[in-house]
């Protein structure tokens, strides 16, 4: 089973752009380590909504031809990791709709963790669903709305979701970016010339050589039109908690990127520095499990003083498809993707910094390889706490009773892992890395849930209540 934490969606929009199409196919490549699954893009001419999505890389989804028959000014995109649903061609996103107000597109990043009751309740009143993902309820809840404006409709939609959910839609004559009251996935605010744009992470306003503007905030709608900018405000003053998900600094955002007005390689940098003061150890060299332990690595070099080296190469060209290994040779799959620097590793004592430990069973077979690789000693730090607890807002945990730190003590884990010593860091520890630590959730550390999820907990609790399969 694969050890490593799931990732996220990834949001991108453009509003008055001759290429939006082409720019939008930019923005998803630079977010494609948000959704590896599939990808689409959306746009608008004037008259018609042009789609093409499809399962895969954003670099396998489009061609020149296919982004040849996107026109218009106005465009949508989604890389997709499925939090809720299967990962089937149905599923994947931008969803649209025509209806009696016209053609809507929707793309979600997050998990509703009302989704099985606000779906029950929407077929009791005669929707059907094509799909088994959370992100079509809030079309039916848009088609079933009287309001005389579609902004009033998507404001009270929007006050029946519960959970997280940050949100474009491309209609007729606008691009809207929401974001949940708690804030949990980040979006921001870019301007390309006269162009706006609205992007999952600065990276992607980078690329295409937009200005960043500002972020959403937490529980704001966001208008993009002829006539600029304009926010609502749908949720009470007392509604807005800000509870920004921490692991987007530990794991999923790029270090180049900026999320909850931070930048993530300072902040990871941050946390290896208090790693390296909460754990410190003799050894002769520092070294990351590339890429999400780099800047954490190297944060503990410079406050410990250890060397940093690379002392294991990555291969980026393993696909999805990667097929597996007959049995006998299965401890072979970890090497696909890393293999060890005999002549940096042989005879050294090693300080390894990873970002997380989920199973457990992908890191045990790295250190074995380590040590074959001749390690004298490995001294293995995560730049976050144990991982305890299953997270129901837009993160793909294993179940609570799959993840080691739930299941074993530290030093057990320790020896299950097979190191010298292992140090996680504290919550405080980690908190102190963030400016605002108040603002962040900390759920799948601490068991402390901003939003009750009751028990389904399930990404594929639609499925079930719908009586599908799952594949």
């Amino acid at each position: 089973m694969d050890d490593s934490v799931k990732h996220s969606c990834g949001l991108f929009g453009i509003y008055g752009h001759r290429d939006a199409a082409r720019l939008t196919y930019l923005g998803l490549y630079s977010l494609q380590h948000r959704g590896e699954e599939a990808a689409g893009i959306v746009t608008f001419d004037g008259k018609t909504m042009h789609a093409h999505k499809a399962m895969g890389l954003v670099s396998e989804v489009f061609t020149e031809a296919t982004l040849h028959a996107l026109p218009g000014r106005l465009a949508l995109g989604h890389t997709r990791y499925s939090t809720t649903g299967s990962s089937t061609l149905k599923n994947s996103q931008p969803l649209v709709v025509t209806y009696a107000k016209g053609s809507i597109a929707v793309a979600h990043n997050g998990n509703l963790v009302n989704a099985p009751e606000l779906r029950q309740q929407l077929e009791a009143n005669g929707s059907i669903f094509q799909t088994t993902v959370d992100s079509e309820i809030i079309l039916h809840l848009l088609a079933r709305a009287t309001n005389k404006e579609f902004e009033d409709d998507l404001v009270e939609c929007l006050r029946l979701l519960k959970g997280a959910f940050t949100l474009l839609f491309l209609t007729e004559r606008e691009l809207i970016g929401c974001r949940d009251p708690n804030g949990f996935r980040p979006l921001c605010i870019g301007k390309l010339n006269k162009a706006y744009v609205l992007a999952s992470e600065t990276c992607a306003l980078d690329l295409i050589g937009a200005k960043f503007i500002r972020e959403v905030e937490p529980g704001e709608v966001v208008i993009l039109s002829s006539g600029g900018v304009r926010s609502l405000h749908p949720f009470r003053a007392m509604e807005v908690i800000p509870s920004h998900c921490l692991f987007e600094h530990v794991y999923f955002s790029r270090p180049d990127s900026r999320v909850f007005g931070e930048s993530v390689q300072a902040v990871r940098m941050k946390l290896g520095r208090a790693l390296a003061r909460e754990y410190p150890v003799e050894a002769d060299v520092v070294m990351p499990i590339p890429d999400s332990g780099n800047f954490a690595a190297l944060g503990y070099s410079l406050e410990s003083k250890i060397p940093f080296t690379i002392g294991m190469t990555r291969n980026h060209y393993v696909g999805r498809t990667f097929i597996q290994p007959a049995q006998e040779i299965r401890d072979l799959k970890v090497r696909v993707k890393f293999n060890p620097i005999k002549e940096i590793i042989k005879g050294k004592r090693l300080v390894i910094v990873d970002d997380s430990i989920i199973r457990g069973t992908t890191t045990k077979a790295r250190v074995k390889s380590l040590r074959e690789a001749g390690a004298k000693e490995i001294h293995l730090r995560i730049s976050c706490p144990p991982t305890k607890h299953s997270c129901f807002y837009g993160i793909d945990f294993p179940n609570r009773k799959q993840l080691i730190a739930n299941n074993l003590p530290v030093e057990e884990i320790r020896k299950f892992i097979g190191v010298d010593t292992l140090g996680y860091l504290s919550l405080e520890g980690m908190l102190k890395a963030v400016g605002r630590p108040s603002n962040y959730c900390t759920a799948c550390w601490s068991g402390e849930y901003p939003i009750p999820f009751g028990e389904e907990g399930d990404k594929f609790a639609l499925e079930k209540h719908a009586g599908q399969g799952c594949g």
